[in-house]
């Protein structure tokens, strides 16, 4: 099954603890002093979804397994973390992994919690971050070129094609750019992907404080950044569920269903997946020995009351291989 798995990174002292202990509603020291998180807590959080509450009370179902989302909750990082400064750069390796990072940024004034670099200035914590992972990226690159032009020597042409991109990337990272904004065409070539390189994940910026806290001249640098925020003030009554919400727009990912009286489930697919490959997340063999899907909307099932009775009306549809599954389908594979 596809995990949808995002990072919180920012500056000691901004609120990533906080908002992890509010998503994830598990005890995680969020102490007010740099560094409290020595290890990388992870969390896993349904993701909210009304649907598959009402299509399991249709079903009657022994079981409601909804879709879910893991959060790495990273130490937190300051300048000179990718030289090992602070406890931050030695977590940067578990958000490797992850779809997406929620850099969590600082906008609400002094108070009682002290900010490491000495006063609030948004725009500065982010060009910090941002630099660390844009450094991380280098060690990376770095090391994968120094084995590349090892192995183009021999002369291998995709060898020396992989080295050509690399050197591209390379110098891209060395101008300080964020490879999410770099081309597509080059962050998608194997030699890059493997790489899982930081700064070309998508980046949410969590903007911790009050509408009134946040400047113009901040959101216009975050969309020069061709990424996407929200403002959430932390210590309030924060809905977070818009941030899960918004890690699905952003990495175009959907839910389709299935539904019986064992169990109602939700299941994450990239937008724009074909029939077999929505079966593939439900069980690899699904994939290989895919023959077709019943599929019918989630309210169009609910109307008709049961899947007898939408199969009755005329509303199932048996679709093929070549089907784009649509955000709330239900589906029944048949396979081989």
């Amino acid at each position: 099954m596809k995990q949808l798995s995002i990072g919180i990174v920012g500056l000691p002292n901004v609120g990533k603890s906080t908002l992890f202990n509010l998503l994830t509603k598990q005890h995680v020291v969020a102490a007010n002093y740099p560094f409290a998180t020595i290890d990388p807590n992870v969390g896993v959080v349904a993701v909210p979804d009304t649907r598959i509450n009402k299509l399991s009370e249709m079903s009657h179902s022994a079981k409601l397994i909804p879709a879910v989302v893991e959060f790495y909750d990273i130490a937190g990082l300051v300048k000179g973390a990718n030289k090992g400064e602070g406890l931050g750069n030695q977590f940067l390796s578990h958000i490797r992994d992850v779809r997406a990072i929620v850099q969590v940024v600082r906008c609400f004034p002094e108070g009682e919690i002290i900010h490491v670099e000495q006063g609030i200035d948004p725009l500065r914590d982010i060009d910090i971050i941002n630099t660390e992972l844009i450094l991380k990226d280098l060690d990376t690159v770095d090391r994968k070129l120094q084995k590349l032009e090892g192995e183009a020597k021999s002369g291998d042409k995709n060898k020396i094609d992989d080295l050509a991109t690399v050197r591209k990337v390379r110098q891209a990272l060395d101008a300080g750019v964020m490879l999410h904004n770099f081309e597509a065409a080059v962050i998608q070539e194997p030699v890059i992907k493997e790489l899982n390189l930081l700064t070309a994940k998508s980046q949410i910026y969590l903007l911790n404080g009050r509408e009134s806290d946040v400047t113009a001249g901040l959101v216009d640098t975050i969309k020069k950044l061709k990424s996407d925020y929200l403002v959430c003030d932390l210590g309030g009554q924060p809905d977070l569920n818009m941030l899960i919400k918004k890690a699905y727009e952003v990495l175009g990912l959907i839910s389709f269903f299935t539904t019986g009286e064992d169990e109602t489930r939700s299941w994450t697919i990239d937008r724009g997946e074909k029939a077999p490959q929505a079966a593939g997340t439900i069980h690899t063999d699904f994939e290989n020995k895919f023959i077709r899907a019943e599929v019918v909307n989630w309210e169009k099932l609910l109307e008709a009351g049961s899947w007898a009775a939408a199969r009755q009306k005329g509303w199932l549809r048996l679709e093929g291989k070549d089907y784009v599954v649509q955000d709330g389908d239900v589906l029944e594979i048949r396979h081989g």
